[in-house]
């Protein structure tokens, strides 16, 4: 059964990943693979990946934070500047 879930990017980090105000604990049950994805802004990904992960550069991920939220960001570089998100950017994890 699919869902979705809807957030707000509430900050940026120094290394300009996009923290959202959906908490990890919000996450259960929510499938971590290819049947689920993160839009924002216009940009999309799928999967949602752990904190270790282990993506090339210019990856464009949604992780499961150390901060305890869903955070976005672009391995290597700064999601903020090359993708532009900003805090009150609208989040939407959707999932089949």
């Amino acid at each position: 059964m699919g869902g979705s879930i809807q957030g707000t990017v509430i900050s940026i980090t120094e290394d300009g990943d996009a923290v959202t105000d959906i908490a990890v604990d919000r996450l259960d049950g929510v499938p971590t693979d290819d049947r689920v994805s993160i839009h924002c802004d216009g940009h999309v990904t799928s999967r949602i990946f752990p904190a270790d992960h282990q993506q090339p550069e210019m990856t464009f991920l949604a992780i499961q934070g150390e901060s305890g939220f869903l955070e976005l960001l672009l391995v290597g570089d700064s999601a903020s500047a090359f993708l532009g998100f900003r805090s009150g950017s609208e989040v939407t994890i959707k999932w089949s």
